[in-house]
């Protein structure tokens, strides 16, 4: 307990039962800026209308996964990073170091026709990966 040091007039020392609240804001404070700084790491920042999935996610492995886009116009994505279909092998196996173990996740807008998604599937397992896995919105299962 704490005592308030001074002239009590008894010579007793009288009991402090107030809380030192300084370090419990100074630990808020600093849990805040890192909140700040951290949200905006983990947002995407390419735009894809993805359509919505009713299956389970899938437990998240321990390895980065490479995230493919193909976009609505057909353009296709490695990461963040726009590519095209000539290089596409070659800046795969760069992002990838060469592992061909690494996950894949394809992530297609809803309007892209199911020829186009086949034709991507079919390029990256001829490129040696067969990890693939394709990325939707959580929601609610369509009504029949």
């Amino acid at each position: 307990m704490a005592t308030r040091l001074g002239d009590s007039g008894g010579g007793d020392l009288e009991e402090n039962a107030e809380i030192n609240v300084t370090p419990f804001i100074d630990v808020m404070l600093v849990l805040l800026i890192i909140f700040m700084v951290a949200a905006p790491l983990a947002t995407v920042d390419m735009k894809v209308d993805l359509p919505q999935s009713a299956a389970k996610p899938t437990p998240r492995s321990d390895d980065k996964p490479v995230f493919i886009t193909l976009k609505s116009d057909l353009t296709l994505a490695l990461g963040n990073e726009t590519t095209d279909e000539a290089r596409f092998a070659a800046d795969l196996d760069g992002m990838t170091e060469g592992n061909k173990q690494t996950r894949i996740l394809l992530r297609a807008d809803k309007s892209v026709d199911y020829g186009a998604l086949m034709n991507l599937m079919n390029r990256i397992q001829q490129a040696g990966y067969s990890k693939i896995a394709l990325v939707g919105l959580e929601g609610a299962p369509p009504a029949p």
